[in-house]
């Protein structure tokens, strides 16, 4: 089985973002996080209040995406598009955005020693409809990031994702409470773009991120998925010689080719 969806609501915040227009909204044109969350952990705050900062003053700073390196998990929730194919042993993940694929093995568990990996070691089972999804051993990179606020993680990452679908009328429901509380994605491409003609359901994803060495607590988000009006546009970031402020950079390179 096949599922094809665009996601329509907007990125998840790992901690409520401070940069909020005023009746609320997540104001997605100003990534300031709120690093006076509770939640965070006195490191991590700070971390989350630098980017911040960089932010308010249309300063970029480098992220997954814009440095053309893996997302990680949660990261990598922020594509809008993604497929996931159901095989008898394993399910993958395609996402749109630089064709980023994960596999998740099925009915079986993480081995004694997980050895770091880019989207970590993912286990999945059936909870009656529901497709649970375990992940840890998520690599902490150069650019590593929980989200685009660049909320910080610990190689004790641990994230649970659940997967279920959606009537038509509860999947509405659930898209009109995320645009309401976050913000209504306005795209042309139809790619991108719900198709408003489709009746049939919707996918609903809830995931919860533990990570002792960034949180108090553990958290929980959520995102809805429709069925998109046309196919993918193509997302790929390329290596570049410069950097993502236009600096030139000193990319690794061999004197021969190894072929």
């Amino acid at each position: 089985m096949t599922i094809e969806v665009a996601r329509t609501l907007a990125p998840y915040n790992g901690v409520a973002t401070a940069g909020a227009s005023p009746n609320g909204v997540s104001n997605i044109a100003e990534l300031v996080g709120d690093f006076t969350n509770p939640i965070l952990k006195p490191e991590a705050a700070e971390v989350v209040k630098q980017h911040g900062e960089l932010s308010k003053k249309k300063l970029p700073y480098p992220t997954p995406s814009n440095q053309c390196w893996p997302g990680g998990v949660p990261f990598v929730f922020w594509n809008i598009g993604m497929q996931m194919l159901q095989q008898k042993d394993e399910v993958t993940i395609l996402y749109a955005n630089d064709y980023d694929v994960r596999h998740v093995r099925m009915n079986r568990t993480h081995p004694a020693h997980v050895m770091p990996s880019w989207y970590g070691d993912s286990v999945g089972h059936y909870e009656g409809d529901t497709l649970v999804i375990d992940t840890v051993g998520i690599k902490v990179g150069p650019f590593a990031m929980l989200d685009m606020y660049g909320t910080p993680h610990t190689e004790a990452l641990h994230v649970v994702e659940r997967y279920r679908l959606l009537d038509y009328e509860s999947a509405n429901e659930s898209e009109d409470r995320g645009e309401k509380e976050n913000f209504r994605l306005q795209v042309s491409d139809t790619g991108l773009a719900r198709n408003p003609n489709y009746k049939g359901p919707g996918l609903l994803l809830e995931f919860t991120v533990e990570d002792p060495g960034v949180f108090t607590t553990p958290w929980s988000a959520r995102i809805t998925y429709r069925r998109p009006l046309g196919s993918w546009p193509e997302f790929v970031c390329a290596e570049s010689t410069r950097d993502y402020v236009g600096r030139t950079i000193d990319l690794p390179r061999a004197d021969k080719p190894d072929f």
